[in-house]
């Protein structure tokens, strides 16, 4: 279900995935879409869907009031180059990939990150959570997270969040 019909009011996402490459820092891409009472609070360039003079869909920037280059004492917006390119890279890659691309590489994610947590749970490991997932999942450590999370990356491998250096109650996670 889009997330709107579930009630969802403020959904983000990270937009990295959209072809974008790995870079230590940045620049990335976010993606938020929001419910009508935010619209013009939020952050950012806002895409909508319209028709040209011809009848064919077309994609426009809106509510341009929002960016500094309109009205800079009002402005809620604020991008720089580097945003913008990382949105016109990420529209290339959805374009070139398609519909049938975009489900392979999302099921192939699914997929590997599924294996990756029973192969986990293998080794003593445990769900944080007993919730559903797609490609990224919580998990219960033996040993304090910090250990695995510095271990790994004494080997070169970029291992996920230790949660309980944000949220203490959750101990060896």
């Amino acid at each position: 279900e889009a997330p709107g019909i579930l009630g969802a009011e403020i959904v983000v996402a990270e937009g990295q995935p959209l072809g974008i490459p790995l870079s230590y820092g940045g620049p990335y891409l976010g993606l938020m879409a929001v419910s009508e009472r935010f619209k013009r609070s939020i952050p950012g360039r806002l895409v909508g869907q319209t028709v040209d003079h011809q009848g064919n869909r077309a994609f426009v920037l809106t509510l341009q009031t929002r960016e500094q280059h309109i009205r800079r004492e009002k402005a809620t917006s604020n991008i720089c180059s580097n945003q913008a390119l990382c949105a016109l890279r990420a529209a290339i890659y959805l374009a070139t990939m398609g519909p049938e691309g975009c489900r392979e590489i999302a099921q192939r994610a699914y997929d590997n990150a599924h294996y990756l947590y029973q192969e986990f749970l293998k080794v003593g490991f445990h769900p944080l959570f007993n919730a559903p997932f797609f490609m990224e999942f919580p998990l219960k450590t033996p040993k304090p997270a910090s250990f695995y999370v510095e271990h790994l990356l004494k080997k070169g491998i970029l291992a996920g969040l230790n949660l309980q250096s944000m949220l203490p109650q959750l101990e060896n996670s």
